[in-house]
């Protein structure tokens, strides 16, 4: 008998999934669609809403971001003991609640004008009484506020990747979770595409409100529709997760190569930093951060797959350093939106179709290229970190991978607020003469006053932050291959 014969027949694959992945994969894109609407404006809520100066904002909201990403990693421990149906719908109430403050504590903390009562001649002139929150307790509130969304998202992470997980088989996962991907990132898009004409047409407030709606979406779709999956073996108690920690930081080489990449996401993070202040305190109300942002996604999922196909058979590190080299080149094209404007005006026609502002184009080529950088990086990273990884640990390195996003938000949004209140102040800050002068120079196409001249040096520096990652990743390869031929020979 022949060995054909003795074969069994291979898997014919499909894209059929239990209804749960379905279920789960909608409440991700309501989360996703609530969470980077909130996060895109987050920095511009803290500042004009809250009250907090760019410094505190940066602190605030680095804060929360870099904490996201460190929690899951306990949280999942929580899920497996409660269930990941009752973890999703505790997650979907935090989120609604902590997004509905957001939305609401702005209202509560502004003084109410009250009639003093009526005369002879109608009512009398209004006076004002104190909002229900004082200042010190509005911004409380608010870090509350952010806690709830915190710790609900951290539970999200875990649970909506374990399901898919759970209802893929081994020669299905990849199609699972590319449509897990896919699902992540129309629900980014969604939700930055709605911040801006909600910020312009009704207010900050209302993307909160937006946001609670969507996770409040998710809470419904989880409460009549989600049934557990079999989550026996999922995750791991607390106190492994902890010894998980200890063994990743203490693991130099890939502690140093987390540092480093952390570089990388220190420049992209700053879509969510600096990006959304800056247009808008040099180019007024009128511009849409929140849009450009999305390119960054856009260019990941067009490009992502060819460019890893051709890349497929580079070193790690090779690849790595490629995407080192690319990040600081998208900081140094936004700085240099400068530069243009003072050769072409504040108006660079584009092929006779449309023209644009010198910093709107060059802030748009700036954040394609970061998504460039971003699929020769990213995937490669996680490879880098399975190869370090002891056969038994290799999910234990890839959950600890996003240590990188944790250091960079947590640094890369402080530095943003300290850069900010440098070269470019918020215009309240500013003598009221000197705002007047900013909004006539906007209005006019002329040049802003001398306090915003060197602005674009924040995205030098940002550049400076990228190649002293890229020269980092250049001594890390020549250091690590030294280290593996003096390990070989010793062996031989």
């Amino acid at each position: 008998m022949s060995d054909s014969l003795l074969k069994e027949p291979e898997q014919k694959l499909n894209w059929r999934f239990p209804a749960t992945f379905w279920y789960a994969n909608t409440a991700e894109l309501f989360e996703r669609a609530a969470f980077y609407g909130m996060f895109i404006a987050l920095s511009l809520y803290l500042t004009r809403k809250v009250g907090f100066t760019d410094v505190e904002a940066g602190v605030v909201a680095g804060g929360f971001g870099s904490v996201l990403y460190l929690l899951p990693t306990f949280t999942g421990a929580m899920a497996d003991r409660i269930g990941f149906r009752r973890a999703l719908l505790l997650a979907f109430s935090l989120l609604t609640v902590g997004y509905g403050l957001l939305g609401a504590l702005p209202f509560a903390a502004k003084p109410r004008l009250l009639t003093m009562g009526y005369g002879l001649f109608g009512a009398l002139p209004f006076a004002a009484e104190p909002g229900l929150l004082s200042g010190i307790q509005f911004k409380w509130a608010v870090l509350a506020a952010l806690g709830l969304i915190m710790f609900g998202g951290a539970i999200v992470k875990p649970v909506i990747s374990g399901t898919v997980s759970k209802c893929s088989d081994e020669a299905h996962r990849a199609r699972a979770f590319s449509i897990f991907y896919g699902v992540v990132n129309i629900g980014s898009f969604c939700g930055k595409s709605a911040a801006a004409p909600l910020r312009q047409q009704l207010g900050l407030e209302y993307i909160n409100f937006y946001a609670a709606s969507m996770a409040f979406c998710a809470l419904i779709c989880v409460a009549i529709f989600y049934r557990n999956p079999d989550t026996k073996g999922v995750g791991k108690t607390l106190e492994e997760s902890l010894q998980g920690l200890l063994k990743v930081i203490t693991h130099v080489r890939f502690m140093f190569l987390i540092m480093i990449v952390a570089g990388f996401w220190f420049i992209q993070g700053q879509l969510y930093a600096t990006m959304s202040k800056y247009m808008l305190r040099l180019l007024g109300e009128g511009a849409k951060p929140e849009w450009l942002a999305n390119i960054n996604p856009f260019v990941v999922v067009i490009l992502v797959v060819p460019i890893t196909h051709v890349i497929r058979k580079f070193k790690p590190e090779n690849a790595i350093a490629i995407g080192l080299f690319i990040i600081p080149l998208s900081a140094l094209t936004i700085a240099l939106s400068s530069a243009v404007e003072a050769t072409s005006g504040n108006s660079v026609s584009i092929m006779g179709w449309f023209a644009l502002h010198p910093i709107t184009l060059m802030v748009i080529v700036g954040i394609a290229l970061q998504g460039l950088a971003e699929c020769f990086l990213s995937p490669k990273f996680l490879e880098y970190a399975s190869k370090q990884a002891p056969p038994e640990d290799v999910g234990l390195y890839l959950g600890y991978s996003h240590l990188t996003t944790f250091f960079a938000w947590l640094f890369g949004f402080i530095a943003s607020g300290f850069l900010l209140e440098a070269y470019c102040p918020d215009p309240k800050t500013l003598d009221p003469v000197v705002q007047q002068q900013r909004l006539d120079a906007i209005a006019n196409g002329t040049s802003l006053p001398e306090v915003y001249a060197h602005a674009h040096y924040i995205w030098f520096i940002y550049a400076g932050v990228g190649a002293a990652a890229f020269l980092a990743i250049l001594v890390f390869k020549y250091v690590t291959a030294a280290m593996d031929r003096s390990r070989e020979k010793a062996s031989a």
